[in-house]
């Protein structure tokens, strides 16, 4: 069984501020172990978190052993301050205080660092990215920081060029990645990062009626037609749903995943083997001893 590259287990699939409102005094052991439980269920036994501001991906770390899963977070994700990124972790001014939050993932067990480069995607105005990027300058240093202390580097990023940027930083992994053009297929295959696209939380909702369908549409025709052109290129891709983010449930997300790539690789024995050379990938690059 292939495994879930990235998860949120302090997000519930249904409402955001719900789960903040349950974990915010302390997080939910119950709740944890529930989907802890379902991942076990399905026979998903490594889980890679893109972690949280509240702890319960901490608390989740010290769980999972029990369920039988390799799990593996960066406890909490960075980003600058006035930019994307409150929603799953801490902002920083200066690198200063960057530098202070990688120490504090690190004391705290984190496997590797997420950093935030971009903003989402707006599911109601197809091409928009809900915030901006970093310099390159910027991006470069906070990849080199992480890399220095040993740590591996997950990146959220969005956009033609927040992801030009991202790749030119040296990140280790590419998370969602919409918006890519040839040039940024090319610096993708050029620099080796691993790529998880994410294709659940835009076609799980559609026809949920929260978001334009016809937006989530086109979001993800052209994420189906890149993954199909990086795939072609021989770039590596990992399952990734996102898990927890809204009708992304946890264990099903994976699943749904791996349903929703079979549409832009319609071989199941090569996405299989796709698949596992990133997943692979994955877990030699992040997973700490």
């Amino acid at each position: 069984m292939l495994g879930e590259c990235h998860a949120h287990l302090m997000m519930n699939a249904v409402d955001y501020q719900r789960a903040v409102a349950d974990n915010a005094r302390a997080p939910r052991e119950d709740l944890v172990r529930g989907f802890l439980e379902e991942y076990r269920r399905l026979g998903i036994s490594f889980l890679r978190d893109g972690g949280d501001r509240l702890g319960v991906s901490r608390l989740a770390k010290e769980l999972a052993p029990e369920y039988g899963i390799d799990y593996r977070s960066p406890i909490f994700a960075i980003h600058k301050a006035g930019h994307y990124g409150r929603v799953v972790g801490f902002p920083f001014e200066t690198m200063g205080e960057y530098r202070d939050l990688v120490d504090k993932a690190k004391a705290q067990g984190a496997d590797f660092i997420k950093i935030m480069l971009s903003g989402i995607l707006d599911f109601d105005r197809y091409g928009v990215i809900t915030s901006a990027g970093l310099p390159v300058e910027e991006a470069g240093e906070m990849v080199r920081i992480a890399h220095g202390e040993g740590l591996a580097v997950m990146a959220h990023v969005n956009g033609r060029d927040c992801i030009l940027t991202a790749l030119e930083a040296g990140i280790d992994s590419l998370e969602h990645g919409y918006g890519m053009d040839g040039s940024c297929l090319r610096a993708l295959r050029d620099e080796g990062a691993v790529w998880v696209p994410s294709l659940a939380p835009v076609a799980n909702p559609i026809g949920s009626g929260r978001f334009s369908d016809q937006v989530l549409r086109r979001w993800l025709d052209g994420q189906l037609e890149t993954v199909a052109a990086a795939a072609g290129m021989g770039i590596p891709l990992a399952a990734g749903s996102d898990a927890g983010a809204y009708w992304v449930p946890h264990g099903q997300g994976l699943r749904d995943e791996c349903r929703h790539l079979l549409a832009a690789i319609p071989h199941r024995a090569r996405l299989e083997k796709i698949l596992k050379e990133g997943e692979r990938q994955i877990r030699e690059r992040f997973c700490r001893q």
